[in-house]
């Protein structure tokens, strides 16, 4: 007779965080290959899964076993898999897919850069900077493909966490919204259609924003939209009620997220207001997704999460007072300021 499994030891727990860089590199190769896209319709043979990706049969049997131990995918009979619940999350066309940002995650220059981490921890330094002797923004400013994957990956997450914040916020009281930073206006799109009478103006740079008119056409959007172009460290368009930044000061340290700031005040005309939606490291607030994200700035663009006493000095250094901070789901914070 079989003696009971003995429960787990903390040193189990501990070999599974170990390992949770083979399992991200599991979920990268699956997402690049399609794997979850293709499994929408029910169970494949492996060999099938094989000769529709191009990929080693063997090899990739091996792939999805280790996913189905991961409870990605389930395998049943005869090597066939499936999506499971948590994999669904892996198709493109998932509400609250993570294609994106798999895809993202295991790019080779990413695991370089936290390669470096030790560096980092023990000098201060940006890794990736230290690595490659050009910062992350330069790097995909001279690799298009790279930047469409970086711009892929934070689409998906806009439109993980958008729900949530359109629920906790009316938008529609400021009249013009600006998206500063805003990408391909993911978010934007999604403000403009559920508050009628908004108005938009999606600001970020050239390369960024030149994709972003064909999709505010295909959502009926364009008139109420104008897209313009630009740093946001020179200026900012004028005349907007908010001024929207999600996801755009943690990428810079303090020096260059007060500047973004300066620009934002500079713009604004009395009355308007600034929103900052990005994560909060209070103690009792944060969650391990901020702890992680913040080392991920440290290694990769080189900025930083904050708290919110971070968040008030940033503001009252750029000429803001902040006024209000709310939940905005997923981890993140509303944090709103006025200007002085």
């Amino acid at each position: 007779m079989n003696e009971p499994e003995a429960s787990a030891r903390p040193s189990d727990h501990l070999l599974t965080l170990l390992n949770g860089y083979r399992v991200s590199q599991a979920l990268h190769v699956a997402a690049t290959l399609g794997i979850a896209d293709l499994l929408a319709g029910g169970p494949l043979a492996s060999a099938e899964l094989a000769e529709r990706t191009g990929s080693h049969p063997g090899s990739l049997y091996r792939l999805l076993r280790a996913l189905a131990d991961a409870g990605v995918l389930a395998e049943h009979l005869g090597q066939r898999f499936g999506l499971t619940a948590t994999g669904e999350a892996l198709r493109s066309d998932a509400p609250d897919s993570l294609a994106g940002m798999a895809r993202f995650i295991g790019r080779p220059y990413i695991w370089q850069a936290w390669s470096g981490l030790l560096h980092s921890v023990q000098t201060g330094e940006n890794a990736f900077a230290h690595l490659n002797g050009e910062s992350l923004w330069a790097y995909w400013a001279q690799r298009p493909e790279e930047n469409r994957i970086f711009d892929a990956a934070m689409t998906g997450n806009t439109r993980r966490a958008q729900h949530a914040l359109l629920e906790r916020t009316d938008f529609g009281r400021y009249g013009t919204v600006i998206d500063v930073g805003g990408g391909r206006g993911t978010l934007l799109i999604a403000l403009l259609q559920k508050f009628p009478d908004l108005k938009g103006v999606l600001f970020d740079q050239p390369q960024v924003v030149a994709h972003a008119g064909p999709l505010l056409t295909e959502a009926g959007l364009a008139e109420r939209c104008r897209v313009v172009s630009g740093s946001f460290f020179e200026g900012v368009p004028p005349g907007g009620g908010a001024y929207l930044l999600k996801a755009v000061l943690h990428d810079w340290d303090d020096e260059q997220a007060i500047q973004i700031l300066q620009r934002c005040h500079e713009a604004m005309a009395p009355g308007a207001s600034l929103l900052v939606i990005e994560r909060r490291m209070d103690q009792g607030v944060r969650d391990r997704h901020a702890s992680l994200s913040d080392l991920n700035m440290l290694v990769g663009p080189g900025g930083r999460e904050r708290t919110t006493a971070e968040f008030r000095t940033l503001f009252e250094h750029a000429g803001f007072t902040l006024t209000d901070i709310r939940d905005a789901g997923y981890g993140f914070s509303i944090i709103e300021g006025v200007p002085v």
